[in-house]
């Protein structure tokens, strides 16, 4: 019996639930990114934060690879149980001393959050020897400057060298020889996210890509090899209320947890 088939599923009603809102967020995700830069390679990461697995595994028997945990432990329960297909992305706020724990989760795919070289150290050096392929890794930006967010400061097209965050992606890309810098990521104001005007959140995010990415050319001690996709910085940036906002600003990856799944509930509070 394998791992996925243990896994208590949904009743019928919540099965075609599930179902009618991923195909109506592949759709919108798809017209939204149709005016971007790279139509047709956009990742939709699905929040499956306090769900059950039972809901993971349908969207997954339909093609959704990607999904988004916030806490370690629900994370680590989740992956063990469910199909090791499924690129995990770990969205929550990273503590180094969670790092083994994390890394120890064979198809960890992505850590989303990094904001310190004592974490991007903590985690290459607990990476399993025998994981043949690199974790990718998005740098955290706090792009709205809120003191309730995480994240290090952006750039400006003028930035330097010395600037917090570019010295952050030369570790990562120089002294963690099994992490990958994929891209930068933000969570975005709240205000921003509601607001029909142009995203000043996802705007910087792109500004600071464009500025990072010069840098790190620009670097005799950075390889290719350590960072980007393509050739690339990767954006993650977006979530359920402002997703399509981001695939038209040039998202790369977003992130949709509610507009799938729906409302959120602890543990604890039923499905």
């Amino acid at each position: 019996m394998s791992t996925a088939s243990k896994v208590s599923r949904p009743a019928q009603e919540r099965i075609d639930e599930i179902l009618e809102s991923l195909v109506e967020i592949r759709s919108r995700v798809q017209a939204a990114a149709s005016s971007s830069s790279t139509p047709g390679s956009q990742t939709l990461v699905a929040v499956s934060k306090y769900k059950p697995s039972g809901d993971i595994l349908v969207c997954h028997e339909n093609g959704q690879l990607d999904f988004g945990e916030n806490y370690v432990q629900e994370l680590v329960d989740k992956a063990q149980e469910l199909p090791q297909d499924i690129r995990w992305h770990f969205i929550g706020t990273l503590q180094s001393n969670k790092s083994k724990i994390l890394a120890s989760i064979p198809n960890l795919y992505a850590i989303e959050t990094l904001t310190s070289a004592k974490a991007a150290t903590a985690l290459n050096k607990a990476m399993p020897a025998e994981r043949t392929s690199l974790l990718n890794v998005f740098l955290q930006v706090n792009t709205s400057g809120e003191d309730s967010k995480s994240g290090v400061p952006p750039l400006t097209a003028s930035s330097t060298s010395d600037a917090e965050l570019v010295q952050l992606a030369h570790h990562v890309s120089t002294a963690c020889p099994r992490l990958r810098l994929q891209g930068l990521m933000t969570i975005g104001s709240i205000d921003q996210s509601l607001s029909d005007s142009e995203n000043k959140d996802f705007e910087t995010l792109k500004v600071t890509r464009d500025a990072l990415h010069k840098l790190l050319e620009a670097d005799a001690s950075v390889t290719e090899k350590s960072w980007g996709q393509e050739g690339r910085l990767l954006l993650s940036m977006g979530m359920s209320s402002d997703f399509e906002a981001a695939l038209k600003a040039d998202a790369d990856v977003v992130r949709v947890g509610t507009g799938i799944f729906g409302s959120r509930h602890k543990k604890g509070e039923g499905n």
